[in-house]
């Protein structure tokens, strides 16, 4: 089996499979390229099925030598990783010649976040009175409201809206729906900007009738266009933090949990497949462990009572 046709069978199986989507599975082929440069260069008379893990351990070293972060190189290996399970999978392998290699340490870094107060300061200097300033309203509510991804903003659809029962539905990860709760603020928000702007938006073609927030052209938004709306609105602000999009959904997370949300109701809402991910967000405040110790330990119970 050569490159190009266990390439074509593994884009086959992320896509059928396991339902990633173009932009995954785009990610997990450019890592596969990088080890097949690698192998090609240092290694050009070995085939994929002979592949072993001192080879790989080399392209660990190769992948550190180039300088890249750890993070990447972490990714890398993943997608990697993945490769040769699906090699695995199809009998074309025995043994996992991946399974020994050690990806590198990542640092747990702690995510950015707005207070309530810088939330609010940001709403605050939004001039209605400007084009699209509802849309815009009704996107940061519903960004902070729901802790969404930018993707997820930006594919909203109005018949994944129901105010009625306090909630959206939304396309998050490897195509994965779920319900996620959305309080009335946001809902009243959204609710003007569909009887106002958005009502008197023509959508370009018949794939934009059902998104939520649309542009003047009728179109969908775009990703970059979200960070430079919440940069702005953070500059006259006068926030001084390097925020984007994602911040406002740290800033969610942040907040639940700091105001004693079940770590599990969270992950729910964040659409975490493990809970370890969501577990960063009881780093974020230390006091607040702090607290929680106190109030809820045992022995702190106990000397509580005999204090009485």
């Amino acid at each position: 089996m050569d490159w190009k046709s266990s390439i074509i069978g593994f884009k086959a199986y992320l896509l059928l499979e396991k339902s990633m989507s173009s932009h995954s599975i785009e990610a997990y082929l450019r890592d596969v390229s990088k080890l097949q440069q690698f192998m090609e260069m240092k290694y050009p008379d070995v085939t994929i099925l002979e592949i072993q893990g001192n080879h790989l351990s080399e392209f660990v070293i190769y992948l550190h030598q180039l300088g890249l972060e750890a993070k990447s190189q972490a990714r890398i290996i993943s997608g990697v990783r993945a490769f040769f399970k699906y090699l695995l999978l199809e009998d074309l392998i025995y043994d996992d010649p991946s399974e020994l290699i050690d990806s590198p340490k990542l640092r747990r870094t702690l995510p950015d976040v707005l207070s309530y107060e810088e939330i609010a300061a940001m709403f605050s200097v939004m001039d209605m009175s400007q084009p699209h300033a509802q849309r815009n309203r009704a996107m940061l509510e519903t960004l902070y409201a729901c802790g969404l991804r930018v993707s997820e903003l930006i594919t909203l659809k109005i018949s994944g809206y129901f105010p009625e029962e306090g909630f959206i539905k939304v396309i998050g990860k490897n195509n994965k729906e779920r319900l996620i709760p959305i309080g009335d603020e946001a809902i009243q928000h959204i609710e003007l900007y569909l009887n106002t702007e958005r009502k008197h938006i023509t959508p370009a073609d018949k794939s934009s009738e059902d998104i939520l927030f649309l542009n003047r052209r009728g179109k969908g938004l775009t990703r970059v266009m979200i960070f430079l709306i919440i940069k702005q609105l953070a500059e006259q602000a006068g926030i001084q933090k390097t925020i984007s999009p994602h911040t406002f959904r740290h800033s969610f997370a942040t907040h639940l949990v700091e105001g004693g949300a079940d770590l599990r109701a969270v992950q729910e809402m964040l659409g975490h497949e493990s809970i370890l991910t969501t577990e960063i967000y009881t780093h974020v405040d230390r006091n607040y462990l702090r607290e929680t110790i106190l109030k809820y330990h045992p022995l702190n119970l106990n000397n509580r009572t005999l204090e009485l």
